[in-house]
This record gives C-alpha cells, sequence and structure tokens, in this order.
C-alpha cells in the first residue's frame, strides 16, 4: 500500500497552518474528554493491526474492536489489569490478513459477547446494521456501514469523543484494497465520502492498520492529502483497478474462522484455543 508523507516544512503556508490548528484541536479534544472515558491503541507487529479498548471507567463497561487471536492474553490481561468489565468484541469487518481473537477472549473472558456486521454474512452474537448503538457505560458506538473493502465493512463513530474506527475502508493516507470479499472501488469511493469524509473535520480517525508507523489522522486530513480519495471518483476506480496486489499470505486460514468470529475453523496449531 503506498502511502504519501510530507515532511510539514515543504507544505504551503496555509497547508501548515491547516495542519497546526488540526494538531491544537486533537490536543485539546483528549485533554478535555470525558473525564470517565479510556482509550487504548493496541498494535500486533506481524499483521499491523491496531486494536482498540474503550472503557466507561465509571460502569468499568468496555468493548475490544479488532482484536487478533495471537495477543488475547494480552487483551484479556489488560482488561483484568484495569478492572473492566470486557462487554462486547467488535470487528469492523470480515478480516483476510489476520484470525480474530473474539472467539479466543470468549473463553478467556466468560460472558463477553461478539459483533460483527449483518452485511459481512458472518456470524456473531449481535448483527450490527447501519444506525444501530453499541452501548458501553454511558458511552456509544454508532454503527455506519461503509462498504467497498468488503461488502461488510463498517465504521464505529464516538461523536461524544470525536473520533471513529474506519478499520479497512480508509487508512491514513490511503484505504484498503477493494479486489476481494465483495469488493468494490466505486462502493468504497462513496462510502469514504458520504459516511466518513462528512464528519466534522477535526474528527480523529483510527485505521485498523498501519504500515508506516502512523497511529491516527483527522477528516480534514484526509480531505486534503489521501493521495488516493482526493482523486475523481473514476480515477480512483482506474488506480485501485490497476494495483496488481499480492494475495494475501492469511486470507485461507483467516476467512473461514473470521466468518465465525474465529470460534470455529482454526488452525491446528490453535487447537484447544477456544
Amino acid at each position: 500500500m503506498r502511502c504519501l508523507v510530507r515532511p510539514v516544512r515543504a507544505l504551503a503556508l496555509g497547508q501548515r497552518q491547516f495542519l497546526s490548528s488540526h494538531l491544537l484541536a486533537n490536543i485539546k479534544l483528549m485533554s478535555t474528554m470525558s473525564e470517565n472515558y479510556m482509550f487504548r491503541q493496541l498494535f500486533d507487529r506481524e499483521s499491523c493491526t491496531y486494536t482498540y479498548l474503550l472503557a466507561d471507567t465509571v460502569s468499568k463497561e468496555a468493548v475490544l474492536i479488532d482484536p487478533v487471536i495471537e495477543l488475547s492474553e494480552r487483551d484479556a490481561g489488560l482488561v483484568k489489569e484495569l478492572d473492566l468489565k470486557l462487554k462486547y468484541v467488535i470487528n469492523t469487518h470480515v478480516h483476510a490478513d489476520h484470525i480474530t481473537g473474539t472467539g479466543r477472549l470468549k473463553k478467556l473472558v466468560p460472558g463477553v459477547q461478539s459483533v460483527i456486521s449483518a452485511n459481512s454474512g458472518g456470524k456473531a452474537d449481535m448483527l450490527v446494521k447501519d444506525g444501530d448503538k453499541i452501548l458501553f457505560g454511558c458511552h456509544s458506538l454508532e454503527v455506519a456501514e461503509t462498504p467497498g473493502h468488503t461488502a461488510g465493512c463498517v465504521t464505529y463513530i464516538n461523536k461524544e469523543a470525536g473520533c471513529a474506527f474506519t478499520g479497512d475502508t480508509l487508512l491514513v493516507r490511503g484505504c484498503g484494497r477493494t479486489d476481494f470479499q465483495g469488493g468494490s472501488a466505486k462502493t468504497l469511493y462513496k462510502s469514504v465520502w458520504s459516511k466518513i469524509l462528512s464528519l466534522p473535520e477535526k474528527t480523529v480517525l483510527y485505521p485498523a492498520h498501519d504500515y508506516k508507523g502512523q497511529t491516527a489522522t483527522t477528516v480534514g486530513e484526509e480531505k486534503m492529502f489521501n493521495p488516493r480519495l482526493t482523486k475523481t471518483e473514476d480515477e480512483f476506480i482506474t488506480l485501485m483497478g490497476n494495483l496488481n496486489l499480492a494475495y494475501p499470505k492469511k486470507i485461507d486460514i483467516s476467512m473461514p474462522a473470521n466468518m465465525v468470529c474465529g470460534l470455529h475453523q482454526l488452525p491446528e496449531s490453535m487447537a484447544g484455543w477456544v
């Protein structure tokens, strides 16, 4: 995946001012965020996957977004250390590059429920659709259907915190591939512009992956700097159709397991994990 990196010193004055104002806004957002809201961004080095732990520090209810099976013990351990009550384990889509930790976490943390989009075709305790809300304590994540990378991709929006979890639909200065799992470049383009980049410009966006060490972006940044999504729709469709990307290495073992939220169809090396 090609990411565009521009040194701030090389930008025009207007662009520098834009970045400075957004940086200050993001710092202010994090410092003034509700005192009973907890956020952790976790990382898997092998698949470059971000997992997010969100919690209400009063009720102690928590959710995990996009866990990786090999790091389930890390996630469960953190939940225990922080004395949280893990309510939901959520996936943004059926992943092809790793096996979700959902099934493993259901064993490690009894009572937790799995969540995935109804349009994914996958199985879970809760199948969500556009406009649904996932509640934890006094906080909520609103479901926005954002297909294109896969037919079942969703973005989870926390309006109160001013952020969204975009999965593989929109990455920092990039986006997910659209050549498998019911993907469509035309659909992804419309999803991004109608459901994600239509949010307030200061909204912080957290992707499911990053391969260059970036941790987050904003709606305003991506509208200005994303080298793919700033193109016209026709240009974007042509670009995505000519990427000629390699077949995902783990898709053949990841897909069957992830269609059932990692509860079955695991490789022999993971026998007994769930």
